[in-house]
Parts: C-alpha cells; structure tokens; sequence
C-alpha cells in the first residue's frame, strides 16, 4: 500500500508517472534500452530533451524573449550564480523572507556584491510576506515566492523597473505567473516539477546578455550553457525524463488554471481544519500571506511528535516540521490529491477529539 507523502522535497510524484517511468525504465519505447543509457547527444535523448523545454515555455506562456535552462546544483547554486551572472558593480537588492532568501543573500556577499536587504520578516520568525519597496536602479530585485520551512506565499510578485529575480522552487508549476517584469525565474524541480538534481530556469534574453560580458568559468556562466543548449556537459539525463513527463501530465491535467484551482481547495479544507479547531492546531504564517503548497502548524511541544507518529501508522508520511521551525508541516503540492488532503483532515480531527 502505497503512503500519502506530504513531504517538502523531494516529494510526491504523481502515481501515472510513476508507472509510466517504471514500464519505461529497462525499455524506453520498445527500443531495447534504458533512457539512462544512452547518449544525452543522441536523437532519441534530445527529442525529450528539447521536449520539455519547449513544453516547460508552453505552460507558462512564455515567447522567445525567454530562454529555458537544465542546470545541475539544485535551487542553491544559483545563489551564487544569479550575482556571478547579473551583478553590475551596484546594488543588488533583496527580500529576506525565510531560510532560502538568507542563504542566497550570504552567497552574494562571499561574492562581493554590494547587497541590500530591502525587507525583511525574520524578527518574526517569518510568518509574513514584508512590505517591500524595491529602488527602480537596483541591478536586480530578488524574491522567494514561496518558503517551505514557515509556509509563506507572495500572493502577487513586487512590482519593479529593476529586474526581478524569482526563486520558485516550492510552487513551480503550480499557478500562473505574470511574467511581464521577471528577469529571471528559477526552480530545483523536486518538489512540483519531478526528482533532485535538476534545476530549470527561464532566462530572459537581456540578461544572457549581462551574462555574456562575465569573465566567468565556463560551467558557472548562464550565456554558455544558453549557447549550448543545456548540452555543455552531460546533463541529469533521468531528471530531465521525469521533468518531461511532469510537463505532458500538467498539460493533461488542463494546465495552470486546473492545477491552480485544485491547488487552492487543497489548501483552504486543510487551513479550515486548522482554524475550527478552537486553539488546538496553531497556523504559523499570517492568514493573508499562507501558502497553498506547505502549511505549516504546531500543537505544543508535547503533541507534536506524538502527532507526527500516529500519522505515520495510518500511512501518512513526511508531516514533521523543519528542524528549524519544529511543529508539523503538510507540503501538498501538485500531485497531492483533494482525496489525500481530506483523509489527512479526518486524522487530524480524529486526533484532536482524541488528546484536547
């Protein structure tokens, strides 16, 4: 019997695509290989290969002003490779709104890039989307669109003449974007998009530019791998497969507007169990800023684990907080089903009448 997995990643992948990878696994379309085994050059590769990206484009209705990447590194090296590639010598400014925001700040500035924390919610424990008032002169504005440890979510994107740079690791692919002042748009994949070791960014042309006038080592160096197609060097050929798949599936699925509408009664059955509980489960994140992929609540500290246990015998898996938050943190992303979020209330309620 399968487990419902509400973990933050990697997570759940839908179960169709799970099938459908294990009947291709030793033999991808009656070929008499695997899709892991043959070259990332050859014919049968790039038709995946270049699949998806024209579909990865597709989904967010995105033009030719936009370039698609493949890069290694996950999520975390392009906290070092955004002010390698776009920093101008001035400011760079930034957002601070949870883990992932502090991290990309503290790469920047082993970098030597003069940085500018423009807002920030850490005092409070970032249960909060800050007021931010980015400079129109900034050589790039950097966000995360949604934060995984305290489940907060931008509900609409700052508007900026500075480019704005969007790290959306945790809701990609799971609600349309408005691309009209994203400069660049990034995500490790392993969350709504498919497996670990794949990072895809959507680049847009003036900054391949920037790009291209960086005395930068070839592998760090975005204009390079836009020049080679994501084909520099032998990429994560099985993530890209996986990622493939997950771009047929959303399209199958209706698209962004399906997967949005989902998404979003996924998260209001789950955060109204929390609110009539009467005090019981506690919500971290302020109610207008909440995330519609991780919520996050506590107890106290007693039923936290005890919580956490009892959910793991009923098979469903991943419900422990972040080590640095602590509590209880359901990630329900795309693949998640409103079937699976119900059968998670239902414990939640049973628990509830068992221990208040």
């Amino acid at each position: 019997m399968r487990k419902i997995n509400f973990s933050a990643g990697p997570s759940t992948l839908p179960l169709e695509i799970l099938e459908h990878a294990r009947n291709e696994l030793c033999d991808y379309q009656g070929k008499g290989y695997s899709i892991m085994e043959i070259s990332h050059r050859s014919k049968v590769f790039e038709e995946i290969h270049f699949g998806a990206m024209k579909r990865a484009k597709e989904i967010y209705g995105l033009d030719d002003d936009y370039e698609v990447l493949f890069l290694h590194g996950g999520a975390s090296l392009q906290f070092a490779m955004i002010p390698m590639n776009l920093s101008l010598g001035g400011i760079c400014e930034y957002a601070n709104t949870g883990v992932w925001t502090s991290k990309a700040i503290k790469e920047a500035q082993i970098l030597g890039v003069d940085v500018k924390v423009v807002a920030s919610s850490e005092d409070d424990k970032f249960n909060h989307i800050p007021n931010i008032d980015f400079s129109d002169h900034a050589d790039y504005a950097y966000i995360c669109s949604n934060n995984t440890i305290y489940g907060t979510q931008f509900k609409d994107y700052p508007k900026t003449k500075s480019p704005l740079i969007v790290d959306a690791s945790s809701d990609f692919f799971s609600k349309k974007v408005d691309f009209s002042n994203i400069a660049l748009f990034y995500g490790g994949i392993q969350k709504n998009a498919g497996i670990s070791g794949l990072s895809c960014v959507f680049i847009r042309k003036d900054m391949i530019e920037r790009s291209r006038q960086k005395k930068l080592t070839s592998m760090l160096k975005y204009a390079i791998h836009v020049e080679n197609q994501s084909l520099y060097n032998t990429p994560p050929t099985f993530a890209i497969y996986i990622f493939d798949l997950e771009t047929k599936w959303i399209l199958k699925q209706g698209g962004l507007d399906q997967i949005y509408d989902r998404n979003l009664k996924k998260a209001i059955m789950l955060y109204d169990c929390i609110d009539s509980s009467e005090g019981f489960y506690q919500g971290h994140a302020y109610k207008k800023d909440r995330s519609l992929m991780n919520v996050s609540f506590s107890i106290n500290k007693d039923l936290d684990p005890i919580f956490v246990q009892e959910a793991e015998k009923e098979g469903l898996i991943g419900l422990k907080g972040h080590r640095i938050l602590g509590g209880i943190r359901a990630s329900i992303y795309n693949a998640i089903t409103l079937e699976q979020v119900q059968i998670l209330c239902e414990f939640m309620k049973e628990f509830r009448r068992k221990y208040q």
